[in-house]
């Protein structure tokens, strides 16, 4: 795998989500891909939304999803400032999407990504340099 992948919160959930079937098997499949590669990017926003859905939708303990945030620490962390906030307003007024997925493509181009691995986002789809691509599709 060359160049950077930034990747989306459902997509590190479903590698988690045993019970997902075939969406847990291609997430995790990519995840164990990207470890292998150093290209994986995530972003503070991701890291947060994944904290919360772990402990919400997979009711994990607050140790237990500790320790699964630790294994991402090696991976490039976008953090968010006060311009990123600026630029995903800039970006969703541009594309007419949700403010947060805004600040997912604002993160992944901050990052230099070439690819936002994401199931929110029509596969395919160009935000500048970035492309959207949806590794959960048959």
């Amino acid at each position: 795998m060359s160049g950077k992948c930034f990747v989306d919160t459902n997509i590190l959930f479903y590698a988690h989500d045993r019970q997902a079937g075939p969406k847990h098997d291609r997430a995790k499949r990519l995840l164990i891909e990207l470890l292998g590669s150093d290209a994986g990017v995530l972003s503070t926003q991701v890291l947060q939304e994944f904290c919360v859905n772990l402990r919400r939708k997979g009711n994990l303990a607050a140790d237990e999803t500790r320790r699964l945030i630790q294994d991402f620490l090696g991976w490039e962390i976008v953090v968010n400032t006060p311009e990123s906030v600026l630029g995903a307003l800039e970006i969703e007024s541009r594309h007419d999407i949700s403010f947060w997925d805004a600040l997912i493509i604002y993160a992944a181009q901050a990052a230099g990504a070439e690819i936002l691995y994401s199931e929110d986002l029509n596969d395919g789809q160009m935000f500048g340099p970035v492309r959207v691509v949806n590794p959960l599709r048959a």
